[in-house]
């Protein structure tokens, strides 16, 4: 059975963000090369609250609401379609959290924290998927897998002190955020800080020393990557050198990892290359 491919048209035109690299053009590119896809429902209020604090959920609604494009903070904007569009994203991770497969889905989420945005994220969508796993579907153990570049700071908080998810992120530092740097770790929490311009020997290495001995104690039922494409050779932010082949090896690698598997878009900003990197994701 082929795994689902989950998108939805208002991804490509809402949450206009101008010249911002995350823009709609990220998931358009995706739907003119891949037609053939599941829409997703919108993450109810009540999901979202499986991981974020009721009252920043309501700053979001109430400031789309607004009718007005504001800044969150340095990165992140919120328009008028943000908190409908937001839902939606954490409505496709729900989907994979479900079925399996790979959601293209914006904006992304693993910078989202409990209170508040960051770094282009409004609400969390792995984590959301990953706690409706276990309180809707039954789920005791789930796992996170974190591939972009940049640390998924805001996945790592909401479940750092929760021994029922496993929280794995490998990426580049020193780098933005700031976190995920040697020694931070738990017994349910592994990173793996890599330096800048590396590329598949390196992460696949990271994959088979590391993080699949780890996840493979852990037994998750489920696993949810965070597959952001900017540690990509080329892409415009993260200055790592991950080829197709590479992103595509990866894929193999976690997909015996736990009985259903699904992915989530993240990052990955040079529009030209986004295609080929999740074709690869997707054929592997």
């Amino acid at each position: 059975m082929v795994a689902p491919f989950i998108s939805h048209p208002d991804f490509a035109r809402l949450h206009p963000t101008g010249e911002h690299v995350e823009r709609p053009e990220r998931v358009r590119v995706l739907l003119e090369s891949f037609p053939d896809y599941e829409e997703p429902r919108r993450a109810t209020p009540q999901e979202l609250a499986l991981c974020h604090d009721p009252d920043y959920i309501r700053t979001i609604r109430e400031t789309s609401e607004s009718g007005r494009t504001v800044m969150l903070d340095a990165d992140t904007v919120c328009t008028p379609s943000t908190y409908e569009t937001a839902r939606l994203a954490a409505g496709g991770a729900i989907a994979v959290a479900e079925k399996g497969g790979f959601a293209a889905v914006r904006p992304p989420g693993h910078h989202a924290l409990p209170g508040r945005a960051m770094g282009f994220c409004i609400f969390g969508n792995v984590a959301i998927a990953a706690r409706f796993a276990q309180v809707e579907l039954g789920l005791e153990r789930v796992a996170i897998l974190d591939w972009d570049v940049h640390h998924g700071n805001g996945t790592q908080d909401i479940f750092w002190s929760d021994p029922s998810v496993f929280f794995a992120s490998i990426q580049r530092w020193p780098f933005w955020p700031g976190s995920g740097g040697p020694g931070e770790w738990n017994e349910t929490t592994l990173n793996v800080p890599l330096e800048a311009g590396s590329g598949d020997d390196v992460y696949l290495e990271a994959l088979e020393t590391l993080v699949t001995p780890a996840i493979t104690r852990f037994a998750p039922e489920l696993l949810l990557v965070s597959a952001g494409f900017d540690a990509a050779d080329g892409d415009l932010l993260g200055g790592m050198r991950v080829t197709t082949g590479g992103f595509a090896e990866m894929t193999r690698r976690v997909g015996t990892l736990a009985p259903r598997v699904g992915f989530v878009l993240e990052g990955g900003y040079t529009i030209e290359n986004l295609p080929a990197l999740v074709g690869a994701v997707l054929e592997a």
